[in-house]
């Protein structure tokens, strides 16, 4: 559940293992076996060796045969009694075999009795189940610790911000642990080269420095990749720069599909989908991870886009100069007491209207959330990357307006869907003076897809910006930068 400084923290289990009694209890006759008539051995009583303590992991296939531990030395058949306490349905019993998977931290104390149909003994033992991560352990040396994971779940959100979107899938500290390994790791590409974080980078508010990114063999993305900031507190919940995924967890493994990003498309002799995730149920510490966070070891891409979605989620930025200043007034409009006077002219420029000799930036990027309004159109950028002579105006996304720039002042650019802006001038030129396509087909599509925001009167606004008033917006939008996004070890590579 969420709340306003942060999601509720399950605790951890810890389970405290109990030993076997050890001996066992013989009944049907003092001496271990019965006498006939005159004193003659008839019937021996079986036998049982100690069952110690016994382990089953969660998620993983347990079988435990009672024959190896009860004995008869007639050689008389025997048949178990078994009970479970807690008995919770996780463990059966057949033909003297206990088998079972469970998906519970705890334990489980077994009674059995084994009789020859005259004489019986019994005995109990325990069952713990526990994680298993052993591989875990191997694989990533520390950096993911399934008994003490990394907090994802308590996300502190500052009383001005609008609450986290209602998802289906609330971030968790399992689901997000996995959804880090998932986004790091190479093996979900064909080749072994690519992971998710090639594309988006957390040196670069988890973009790409490049105008698109190179993916499988060479393979480029028609768009350049988008920041992974805020995204659960963005007022468009669909993704992609055109929005053709409903939601997150539609997205995160579009990629991972495309022939030309991690190249599990089907197509051309790549494999598909499916053959991922064989290969994924191969690899030893998805056994664990996916056994930890599901309580079965099996890879569906249901699953991976639900971890991948929690983790994306769980990146967020409230830690910059804008989120101290404005902790401060009661009103957004209000000096922001850390600011220069820069900054809040700057503020004032952005977050006042045209009407008011402003650049009514916040009309579709209202702050302080900075996330781009819903069923925007597109804001006048149309071109294709690596393509000059086409157009695309499906393009009406875009990612939140924090962190810009890196905490050094570099920035996080290049901008747009296409990459073609790399500086914030550039940006705040544009929408000074948008440019209007000179041919009229051209130009008919670009006036019936533009934001309704930048047309005034049937023409595409004019702001006529000074060159000191850009300074100013481009001071106060540095103002969106944040140090946590850049340098938290939970959003970090764990391998």
């Amino acid at each position: 559940m969420y709340k306003r400084l942060g999601f509720s923290v399950l605790s951890a289990l810890v389970l405290a293992a109990c030993g076997s009694n050890g001996g066992g209890n013989v009944a049907g006759g003092g001496s271990g076996e019965f006498l006939q008539p005159g004193g003659a051995a008839a019937n021996q009583t079986p036998t049982v060796s100690a069952i110690g303590s016994q382990s089953a992991p969660i998620g993983h296939d347990f079988a435990l045969d009672l024959s190896s531990f009860f004995s008869d030395a007639d050689g008389d058949a025997l048949t178990y009694t078994v009970s479970f306490s807690p008995d919770n349905g996780d463990f059966t019993v057949q033909n003297g075999v206990i088998t079972g998977r469970t998906a519970v931290q705890g334990s489980t104390t077994v009674s059995v009795s084994a009789s020859d149909g005259t004489a019986s003994v019994s005995d109990s033992f325990i069952i713990n189940s526990d994680f298993q991560q052993t591989a875990i352990q191997q694989a990533f040396a520390g950096a993911i610790d399934i008994s003490a994971l990394a907090d994802y779940e308590t996300i502190e959100v500052p009383d001005y911000i609008q609450a986290p979107n209602q998802v289906a899938n609330p971030v968790t500290d399992a689901g997000a642990t996995l959804g880090r390994v998932l986004f790091y790791d190479a093996a979900l590409s064909v080749d072994d080269t690519v992971s998710c974080s090639v594309c988006h980078r957390q040196s670069h508010g988890f973009s790409d420095p490049g105008a698109v990114s190179t993916g499988v063999e060479g393979g480029q993305t028609g768009r350049h990749s988008m920041r992974l900031i805020n995204t659960i507190f963005s007022d468009e919940t669909a993704f992609f720069w055109d929005e053709r995924a409903a939601n997150l967890e539609a997205q995160v493994t579009q990629p991972i599909r495309d022939h030309n990003e991690h190249g599990f498309s089907g197509q051309n002799g790549r494999p598909g989908f499916a053959d991922l995730t064989t290969k994924l149920e191969a690899i030893d510490y998805y056994q664990e991870l996916f056994a930890f966070v599901y309580g079965t070891p099996e890879v569906t891409e249901e699953r991976m886009q639900s971890a991948l979605a929690q983790f994306v989620n769980s990146i967020v930025s409230f830690d910059s100069r804008f989120d101290e200043g404005r902790a401060q007034v009661t009103d957004p409009f209000f000096p922001f007491p850390n600011f220069t006077a820069d900054e809040n002219e700057g503020k004032n420029i952005y977050m006042s209207g045209p009407e008011d000799d402003g650049a009514g930036c916040r009309r579709c990027h209202a702050d302080p959330e900075f996330s781009v309004f819903a069923d925007s159109g597109h804001i006048g950028v149309f071109g294709v990357a690596g393509d000059p002579t086409a157009t695309d105006f499906t393009n009406v996304k875009s990612p939140s307006l924090r962190e810009l720039f890196k905490p050094g002042g570099a920035t996080n650019g290049p901008f747009m869907h296409d990459g073609s802006m790399t500086t914030m001038r550039e940006i705040l030129d544009h929408y000074d003076a948008i440019p209007v396509p000179a041919d009229p087909v051209v130009r008919d599509e670009f006036m019936a897809s533009i934001d309704p925001q930048l047309v005034q009167m049937g023409q595409v606004e004019r702001l006529n910006l000074t060159d000191v008033e850009k300074d100013q917006i481009e001071a106060f939008l540095r103002t969106l930068t944040g140090q946590n996004v850049y340098t938290d070890p939970k959003w970090s590579d764990p391998f």
